[in-house]
């Protein structure tokens, strides 16, 4: 069972491993029929990735349990010629196929998009990747983590002795990783709208790095058009707003975090005003001139000293008393107490055999009247039998070579 009824009766076939996997992830939340093939005595490889897993020691990961809920799963060997046909066969019954493995991998077996649209014109072909399908790397293996660094968004570090912590030269999250689940989603949509109203379907690409690349315009196509631009006058020489401590960080009392988002000027008064300090209203932070970065330094300190006198709770409280933009700095352990998180429900339980009850995190996206309540994903090939009886528009006679060189695990 899927997660909404958005996309109910849009039927899509994936071929996809890790995080490509999160393109069918984000369409079954949505209410898709995913149809997973998988191969081999593993499968997809995320299911057992991640340093944590549920149940055993070879149980399932988080980011499987994420990615792959609410799919089908179908064993199928595309290496043979007749699991080839049964997937040809799957694909006339789909409104597209999701392609995350290598650029060129359905190609090499004899099914890509040029053989799916003999059977399907009307098939949208996305096929996502780290990077891309031409290009020097093209053929170069990556990981999430590559796809930032590449772009210049990951701060990578290289000490001199061992690091103790984070992954691939930082502790940040991979940006480009998770976010090309959604850009894949949104532009196979796209194509099967433009599908159903032509009966004209189409490849698309997402690959990583492109995802990556395209993250920050401030910084790609300002350093593209460098030299046909010109410097705001109203911001500091430095890259920095004249006002910038009214946007920053701050220590609190319980050596916790706020992050104040004062840069309106009315949050900045009701600020100054909530914690009797309208002298700090009186002092120049729109001005861009030699003495304006002292200015700024100054009002910096100040407020640094103010938010040491109360705790993030407390300083939450009175942004939400006065009218003032800014928030907690929140750790995930902290985020997952928080009330408001508490408040929007967002999270969701599910009964997994011989553990308990399990939750989880739902969609970002909210559908009204409906809860999100998304199944387990399968155990791999569970679904193989009911597929190629159900789905197929054969009878299941015709699929009887078929059935064997389906991979088990």
């Amino acid at each position: 069972m899927s997660g909404y009824s958005l996309l109910e009766g849009m039927r899509i076939l994936e071929v996809a491993q890790l995080a490509p996997a999160s393109v069918g992830g984000h369409l079954a939340d949505l209410g898709a029929e995913v149809i997973k093939i998988e191969s081999g005595p593993l499968g997809d490889p995320v299911r057992i990735g991640g340093s944590r897993a549920i149940g055993d020691q070879d149980g399932p990961s988080f980011m499987h349990l994420r990615w792959n809920r609410g799919k089908k799963s179908v064993a199928l060997d595309l290496r043979s010629p007749e699991g080839a046909q049964a997937f040809l066969d799957l694909a006339r019954t789909c409104d597209a196929v999701v392609e995350g493995m290598r650029s060129g991998y359905l190609d090499w077996l004899g099914v890509g998009y040029d053989q799916l649209r003999e059977v399907n014109p009307k098939i949208v072909f996305c096929t996502v990747s780290g990077m891309g399908s031409d290009g020097p790397y093209s053929r170069l293996g990556t990981g999430g983590p590559v796809f930032d660094a590449y772009a210049g968004l990951r701060d990578v570090r290289t000490p001199e002795e061992p690091p103790t912590d984070g992954i691939a030269g930082s502790t940040t999250a991979p940006i480009a990783m998770y976010a090309l689940g959604a850009y894949g989603a949104m532009g196979l949509l796209a194509a099967v709208h433009r599908a159903d109203r032509t009966g004209r379907g189409c490849k698309l690409e997402v690959a990583g790095i492109d995802v990556a690349a395209s993250w920050m315009p401030d910084l790609v196509d300002a350093e593209l058009n460098k030299d046909r631009s010109i410097h705001r006058p109203t911001w500091l020489p430095d890259g920095r707003l004249p006002d910038w401590p009214r946007l920053e960080a701050y220590r609190t009392k319980d050596d916790e975090a706020v992050l104040f988002g004062s840069h309106v000027d009315k949050f900045w008064r009701n600020f100054c005003m909530a914690v009797d300090r309208p002298d700090l209203l009186e002092i120049d932070l729109a001005g861009t001139d030699p003495e304006a970065p002292a200015r700024a330094d100054r009002v910096y300190r100040e407020l640094r000293e103010i938010f040491l006198q109360r705790t993030r709770d407390e300083w939450v409280a009175l942004f939400l008393a006065h009218d003032i933009a800014g928030g907690p700095v929140n750790s995930v352990r902290d985020m997952i107490a928080d009330p408001h998180f508490a408040g929007r429900a967002n999270t969701y339980r599910v009964e997994y055999e011989g553990v308990g009850e399990l939750e989880f995190v739902v969609s970002p996206v909210r559908v009204q009247d409906e809860k999100f309540a998304p199944s387990l994903p399968p155990e791999l090939g569970a679904d193989t039998a009911e597929v190629l009886r159900k789905v197929l528009t054969r009878s299941v006679s015709d699929h009887s070579g078929a059935m064997g060189p389906i991979s088990r695990g």
